[in-house]
């Protein structure tokens, strides 16, 4: 990429940070501005400042725009003057206007770079520390159990086989598949008066991620997408670790391989293996009856 051409995008991207410094907060989408991936103005669409694309030291990695361009540009439908071929940019809507980009930057530059005026978005609400403090407050039970979103709660090609595929047309409407056992287990720790909670490193749209649960007939407490870019202060996670504490007596945190448990009371930590020699589900179930017991 011409040089000149980067450092008039990094002005660029500079600019607007600039101009909506101190003056941005986020605003909660309604339901159907959540529901569906729509399409917006590419200039609509605002940098995240915390984010290391817009960092000057990290900065926007021109290798990956290009790529993209060059994607967009075989792909895309020019009457329509927008890419339509590529997963949604994950956005978060903001006041005074438009959208906080939270996912695919890289993306988006490369559609604003090629004078595209639309490209489609997928609107979430990301869940925040006074959110998880209301459920937690508001929760009935006093243990709780922590799952990777990705890596263990949803099917891989890594950790074996997966729950029966949803009916048609369901199906093709939620992409993601449930590990085998996962709605067994989850049943299992309802009624042994634990609270669900689960993560993701990446951003996913609440309603769609509930939604599967429900059609699983899964019901969790919390669930937290966008870990890896949450931005905390030592005394926010401070306060969020002594929540947990004075709220829950333990919490188990379910791996692949092993279930760790955090006593807050005795203040100790044990693992315990989950067996490779019995299904997964069924192992860490007979784990938790060990733990109750």
């Amino acid at each position: 990429m011409n040089k000149s051409i980067g450092v008039a995008f990094e002005q660029y991207i500079a600019d607007d940070i600039a101009k909506y410094a101190g003056v941005t907060m986020p605003v909660k989408a309604g339901f159907f501005n959540r529901i569906m991936v729509t399409k917006a103005l590419c200039t609509a669409l605002h940098p995240n400042p915390d984010d290391e694309f817009s960092i000057p030291s990290v900065g926007p990695s021109y290798r990956i725009i290009s790529e993209y361009e060059k994607k967009y540009i075989y792909n895309s439908n020019h009457s329509m003057n927008y890419f339509d071929g590529e997963e949604p940019i994950m956005v978060e809507k903001i006041r005074p206007d438009g959208y906080m980009i939270l996912n695919g930057h890289h993306r988006w530059a490369a559609a604003l770079k090629l004078g595209y005026e639309k490209i489609p978005i997928q609107v979430i609400n990301v869940t925040r520390n006074q959110e998880i403090k209301d459920i937690i407050k508001n929760s009935k039970h006093d243990k709780r159990v922590t799952l990777d979103l990705d890596e263990v709660v949803f099917w891989n090609p890594n950790n074996g086989p997966a729950e029966n595929d949803l009916p048609f047309p369901l199906n093709k409407f939620y992409k993601d598949k449930l590990r085998l056992g996962i709605p067994a287990l989850f049943r299992m720790l309802n009624q042994a008066g634990y609270d669900i909670w689960v993560y993701s490193s990446k951003f996913y749209a609440m309603e769609y991620i509930r939604a599967l649960f429900n059609k699983y007939h899964v019901h969790v407490t919390g669930i937290v997408t966008g870990t890896s870019k949450r931005k905390q202060t030592s005394q926010e996670k401070n306060e969020m670790q002594d929540l947990y504490v004075k709220k829950y007596l333990f919490t188990l945190q379910i791996d692949n391989d092993s279930v760790f448990m955090m006593d807050n009371v005795r203040k100790e930590f044990q693992e315990f293996t989950i067996d490779k020699g019995i299904n997964w589900s069924k192992s860490v179930m007979d784990i938790i009856k060990e733990i109750d017991a």
